[in-house]
């Protein structure tokens, strides 16, 4: 069954656009590929006119925005192109491999009419290796304005739309332009990838979906995802109706990259409590499972081009607008802040903690200078607007107030400022406020810290000849604050403690604020974005390095797409094959599973079906079968469900009660009688029951199980985690085992497991001459892995002939020790009845010791 979120998505997902129309057909650019039998998976519009003959290592990378400027000719006739000096994805492949090629996949910030894209993209390709991909006016507004400036950019920032007129309400239109915009970015990709040679990198949330379109054409294909805006802790998260259709794109990355450590903490979580998966930590590295592939995740904030602000400041020295501000702040204390105009960068707060400061610490007035550098907005609305009209106000209330001739303690810059210009401020400035309540990175300090220490013979550093230094009030909700350890972090909606700050950040020692320039400047000059981009790079390598040695395969629909990779010997169960063997074999070992492989595990009702009891009464009659079912449910239980199978062997409680058919008694295989660890383990099992809402304690003959599947996924895995070590503590000296699986934890006798019953089996059948010769072993959960392992071991002891048939099987596609899987419950049920229908029932056969 297909969710209300999937609303029209399967149209999306295969390229149609019923609500917003189709993108006119045109020419291709010309394929990069040489790869044999992979272009005829592609769809019928992305065929290479012209092949490469060269096969090496590429990046595309790819961006709403491709790093290059387009500018119409004066004479309207065409266009021309430069290099966007500015952009962060233009730097990063300095951090790359010297002979790796760099081809870019993005948008113009330019309408380029229809007739013109082909003209455009051959250009764009031809000299600045960027392909570019054109969204319809129509889907563009809805993509960028809409889903991605009033859903995901507020929500991501906290922003919850509490009302139409705050934040915008969820509009599935909106999100149905955001996937057919992702669905055209794919398409782009296709046309020219290699997929068994490049390297794909995407950036940022408006390209979330991109994942599943190219994973779902590529199986194996290398691919990185990177945020460069916060991720929201759950709680915030899940409040969206796409919550995991994002979050099960994102997961066909192979490596997904955040700014901090508490961006990838509230992913992790989103994904533990939505859709069930865990992360683990193995030397330095995190990493997911998620259908047999491992997702790694980076955690790595990003840096800035130290060549490139170091040029800017030789040019803001040869166009002497240093010296201007020098002397148009002689005298002066200054401080700088360079933020966008948006309702997240905080500039009115900073305005309120500028005037606090002016109040409480009077001998600022007259000195103190707040110099407010503004970009022009990027999104629209009417939130926008009142902001300007809020900041404007405070503005012109601090001037009034504290003003006078030739003092303006507020200089408020609304227009395009340059980057030299921009340098010249930050080399005059004592101090940046960064005031931000909620930032992804923010690399305004970075850029700061560079230009106060100058650039050798340049009049632009701080002081040319002196030491150099630098102060930092930073938010502590902005990306880079956690790297900058000698700013002062402050609460910017605590008007008076980010004033204090200000104060303090001007007031401070000059050999203070020369040692905390020195420890920033370090990792500033150290930590730019070539290292950035080289970690990442270096860490996609990895994390990707046996792509094509595992096979994959796509299973799923829409946005549920996920491929599963497994072990090139790990396959389907063939049934032709499995009868061929059985009908040839006189000595047979089934074992069955119960719950999850005889019987659904979403059932409630555990009672087997009559056609089940007929199909193992059927097996059970073949003279030459041994049929066990093998459960971790109790004796009482199984007996009761199965009492028809008179002939049917049963190991209950994992193998610690075990009896050949229902006329032998129940044997008890525990090594040990003595019950006393009960007595102990069990008021522990109360204490974290009591602690730990929704949690419950099984108490079987020979174990106690807690469950809690139904407590909180973080509370619950973390009160599991402590309640392990407190039961391993107290029962250390007792011969029982403690072990953790599937939202429980359970304490059982030593020696007991499915995989020890198994053995007896095949032991028993050996030494009675009945050698198995045929053995079909199913089970779906982690204690049947036991099973599989046992089966291993009797093969490498001789009990079991290797070159006999020997099926061991999990249930669903998934890692195993088994070497066959079927996908579920039905087919395991199918696979029993045709070997039933091949079984020679026969009146004196059942199993015996």
């Amino acid at each position: 069954m297909v969710s209300r979120s999937y609303t029209n998505l399967l149209d999306l997902a295969s390229g149609n656009f019923p609500a917003m129309g189709q993108p006119r057909e045109r020419k291709q650019l010309p394929r990069v590929m040489t790869v044999p039998g992979v272009i005829s998976e592609l769809d019928d519009d992305a065929v290479s006119d012209v092949p490469s003959s060269v096969v090496q290592d590429r990046m595309i990378i790819v961006a709403n925005q491709l790093p290059v400027k387009a500018k119409r000719r004066p004479d309207n006739k065409g266009w021309s192109f430069s290099w966007d000096e500015d952009s962060l994805l233009l730097h990063l492949k300095d951090g790359l491999p010297e002979d790796m090629e760099v081809l870019y996949v993005g948008s113009l910030r330019a309408d380029v009419d229809l007739s013109e894209q082909d003209d455009v993209s051959q250009v764009l390709l031809d000299r600045f290796n960027c392909v570019p991909a054109f969204l319809p006016p129509d889907i563009l507004s809805k993509f960028y304005h809409g889903f991605c400036k009033q859903h995901l950019w507020p929500l991501f920032h906290y922003m919850l739309p509490f009302s139409g007129n705050h934040g915008g309400r969820f509009d599935r239109s909106l999100w149905e332009a955001y996937v057919a915009a992702n669905k055209i970015f794919s398409h782009k990709v296709i046309e020219v990838i290699n997929p068994e040679e490049d390297y794909v990198w995407i950036h940022d949330y408006h390209l979330m979906v991109l994942p599943t379109f190219l994973r779902r054409r590529f199986n194996a294909l290398r691919m990185g995802f990177f945020l460069h805006c916060p991720f929201p802790s759950s709680e915030i998260y899940r409040t969206l109706p796409v919550r995991e259709e994002i979050l099960k794109a994102l997961l066909n990355s192979d490596l997904i990259g955040f700014h901090t450590f508490d961006y990838a903490r509230h992913f992790l979580s989103c994904c533990s409590r939505m859709l069930g998966l865990e992360y683990q930590s193995k030397r330095g590295y995190i990493g997911m499972e998620y259908y047999g592939r491992t997702v790694g995740i980076k955690i790595m904030p990003v840096g800035i081009h130290m060549g490139q602000i170091e040029s800017v400041l030789r040019l803001a020295d040869k166009e002497w607008r240093v010296g201007e501000l020098k002397q148009q702040f002689e005298g002066k204390t200054v401080l700088l802040g360079v933020d966008d105009m948006d309702i997240f960068k905080g500039v009115n707060l900073k305005l309120l903690a500028m005037e606090q400061l002016l109040k409480q610490h009077q001998k600022w007035q007259g000195r103190a200078v707040l110099v407010q550098i503004t970009n022009p907005a990027r999104g629209r609305g009417r939130d926008l607007e009142e902001l300007q009209a809020e900041i404007q106000e405070s503005c012109r209330r601090i001037n009034e107030t504290f003003g006078r001739p030739g003092y303006e303690p507020v200089v408020f810059i609304d227009r395009p400022v340059s980057l030299s210009e921009k340098a010249a401020y930050f080399t005059i400035a004592e101090c940046v406020v960064v005031a931000a309540v909620r930032d992804g990175m923010n690399l305004t300090p970075y850029e700061y810290v560079v230009c106060r220490q100058g650039v050798s013979g340049s009049e632009s550093g701080a002081e040319s000849s002196g030491p150099k230094k630098s102060m930092l009030v930073v938010s502590e909700f902005i990306g880079c604050s956690p790297s900058l350890s000698g700013a002062i972090r402050v609460n910017p909606w605590n008007i008076e403690a980010t004033a204090e700050a200000m104060n303090e950040a001007i007031s401070i020692a000059d050999s203070e604020k020369q040692l905390r320039h020195e420890k920033h400047y370090r990792y500033v000059s150290t930590h730019d974005v070539a290292y950035w981009s080289r970690s990442f790079y270096q860490d996609m390598e990895r994390t990707c390095k046996d792509h094509f040695i595992r096979r994959c395969w796509g299973i799923g629909l829409s946005f549920g797409f996920r491929v599963v990779a497994l072990d090139p010997n790990f396959k389907k169960l063939n049934i032709d094959h499995i009868e061929s063997a059985y009908i040839k074999s006189k000595k047979r070992a089934i074992l069955l599973d119960y719950d999850g492989t005889v019987m659904p595990q979403t059932s409630i009702n555990k009672t087997p079906s009559s056609e089940v009891i007929s199909m193992i009464n059927t097996l059970c009659s073949d003279v030459k079968n041994t049929v066990f079912v093998v459960s971790g449910r109790g004796r009482d239980s199984l007996g009761k469900w199965l009492d028809p199978c008179k002939k049917l062997g049963i190991a209950s409680e994992h193998g610690y009660f075990m009896r050949w058919s229902a006329d032998d008694d129940w044997v008890n295989c525990g090594q040990s009688s003595d019950f006393g660890w009960i007595q102990i383990a069990e008021p522990v099992m109360k204490l974290y029951t009591e602690a730990t809402d929704g949690s419950s304690i099984e108490t079987k003959e020979s174990a106690l199980v807690w469950h809690h599947r139904d407590a909180d996924p973080g509370f619950g895995a973390a009160q599991a985690k402590e309640m392990l070590d407190h039961l391993e503590s107290v029962l250390a000296n007792e011969p029982v085992a403690v072990k953790s699986g599937q939202f429980i934890v359970e304490v059982k006798p030593q020696g007991i497991s499915k995989g020890s019953v198994a053995e007896k089996i095949f032991t028993t059948m050996a030494e009675s001459g009945r050698h198995a010769d045929f053995v079909l072993c199913i089970g779906d959960d982690r204690s049947d892995e036991d099973m599989f392992e046992s089966i291993d071991n009797a093969i490498a002891s001789g009990i079991l002939n290797s070159s006999k048939s020997v099926f061991a099987c999990t249930v669903g596609q998934k890692p195993s020790k088994a070497k066959y899987y079927l996908d579920d419950t039905a087919d395991v049920i199918n696979m029993l009845e045709i070997l039933a229908e091949a079984s020679d029932p026969s009146p004196s056969a059942g199993n015996s010791p």
